[in-house]
C-alpha cells in the first residue's frame, strides 16, 4: 500500500496575529462600519470647518440682521429658522449668526477638549494603573483607596465647583482670563475625574500578567522593574486600554457640553454645542431647529462612540459578546 505525501508549500500559510484577526472581525462588523463613518464625518467637519467658512465668505460670529424679523421678536425670516442656501442650517434667533458655522466650530471646540481630556486621563490611568497592579501592597492599597475615592465624588457637579476656583486661582497668578485658561482647566477637571476608570481596568490586567511566564522569564535575565512594566506588560494592555479609550470619549463630550451647558464650560463668543443647546432653550416653541441641531448632533455622536467603542471590544475579544 502505497502513502502518498502531499506537500503544503509553506509560503501560502500564513499566521495572523491577534491584532489582524481583530482587525478582520472590525471590518465585517457592519455596525462598527456604520459607527465609525458617522465618527468620521464629524471629524471632518470639524477639522475642516475653517474651509467651510471660507466657502460661505463667512464666520461663526457673525452678525446677520437682515435675515431676522424685528417684527417677530428677531427670530429668524424663512422656514426651518431660516434655511437657505446662504444659512445651510439657518440662523440664530435674535443675532443671526450662521448655525451651520456655529455647528462645525462647535464641533471641534467638544471634540477637541473631549479628546483632549480623553489622552490626559488615559496617560494617567495607565500610569497609576500600572503601578499600583505591578507593585501591589501598601502602594496598590493607597492607589486603590484614591481610585474609590475619586470614583465616589459626583463628578458633574464638583466640576462645576472647581472649574471657576480654580480659573480664578491661575488667574491670580498671572494667566488671562478668557477660553485661553477656561479650556485647559476644563480638560484637566475632566481629566481628574476620568482616569480611575481606566486605572481599575489596567490594574486588574496587570495583576494577572505579572505572574506570567514571559514576564517570570525577563526577570529572571535580570530586566529592571521599568522594563518589566513599559516593555513587557504594557505592550500586552493595548486591547483594554482601546476600548477603554473608545467608551471614554463620549463620555467626555457629553461631560463637557454638560458643563458649558450649566454656565462653567466654553466661554462665549467661541462655539461649543454645548452653549448651542444653551441659547436654544428660550426658542425651542418657536424654532425648534435651533435646538434639534446641536441636541441630535450630540446624540448621534456619542451613541456611535459607544457602539464603535462596544464593535471594538467585541472584536478584541470575541467571547464577551456570548
Amino acid at each position: 500500500m502505497s502513502t502518498q505525501v502531499i506537500a503544503v508549500d509553506a509560503s501560502r500559510v500564513e499566521g495572523r496575529s491577534p491584532s489582524q484577526m481583530a482587525w478582520e472581525r472590525l471590518k465585517k462588523d457592519r455596525t462598527a462600519k456604520i459607527s465609525a463613518t458617522v465618527v468620521f464625518i464629524f471629524i471632518f467637519l470639524s477639522v475642516f470647518a475653517p474651509l467651510f467658512a471660507w466657502l460661505t465668505k463667512d464666520t461663526p460670529n457673525a452678525f446677520h440682521p437682515e435675515t431676522l424679523d424685528s417684527a417677530m421678536g428677531a427670530l429668524p425670516i424663512g422656514k426651518l429658522g431660516g434655511v437657505s442656501g446662504d444659512h445651510w442650517f439657518g440662523v440664530e434667533p435674535q443675532t443671526g449668526r450662521d448655525l451651520f458655522l456655529r455647528f462645525v466650530y462647535g464641533a471641534r471646540t467638544s471634540l477637541s477638549v473631549a479628546l483632549a481630556a480623553t489622552f490626559v486621563a488615559t496617560v494617567v490611568g495607565v500610569v497609576i494603573g500600572l503601578v499600583a497592579g505591578f507593585f501591589g501592597g501598601k502602594i496598590d492599597q493607597v492607589l486603590s483607596r484614591l481610585m474609590e475615592i475619586v470614583l465616589a465624588f459626583p463628578s458633574i457637579l464638583f466640576a462645576l465647583a472647581i472649574t471657576p476656583v480654580l480659573e480664578d486661582f491661575l488667574i491670580g497668578r498671572g494667566l488671562q482670563s478668557g477660553n485661553g485658561t477656561r479650556i485647559p482647566v476644563i480638560i484637566v477637571v475632566l481629566a481628574s475625574f476620568g482616569w480611575p476608570y481606566i486605572a481599575r481596568i489596567v490594574r486588574g490586567q496587570v495583576i494577572s500578567l505579572r505572574e506570567r511566564e514571559f514576564v517570570d522569564a525577563a526577570r529572571a535575565l535580570g530586566a529592571s522593574k521599568f522594563h518589566l512594566i513599559f516593555k513587557q506588560i504594557l505592550p500586552n494592555l493595548w486591547a483594554p486600554i482601546l476600548v477603554t479609550v473608545a467608551l471614554n470619549i463620549p463620555t467626555m463630550i457629553t461631560a463637557e457640553a454638560a458643563l458649558t451647558f450649566l454656565g462653567a464650560g466654553v466661554m462665549a463668543p467661541l462655539s461649543d454645542w454645548g452653549a448651542m443647546l444653551l441659547s436654544s432653550v428660550a426658542f425651542y416653541s418657536v424654532d425648534p431647529m435651533f435646538t434639534a441641531i446641536p441636541g441630535f448632533a450630540l446624540f448621534f455622536l456619542v451613541l456611535a462612540f459607544n457602539l464603535l467603542g462596544d464593535s471594538v471590544r467585541d472584536a478584541l475579544d470575541p467571547k464577551s459578546s456570548r
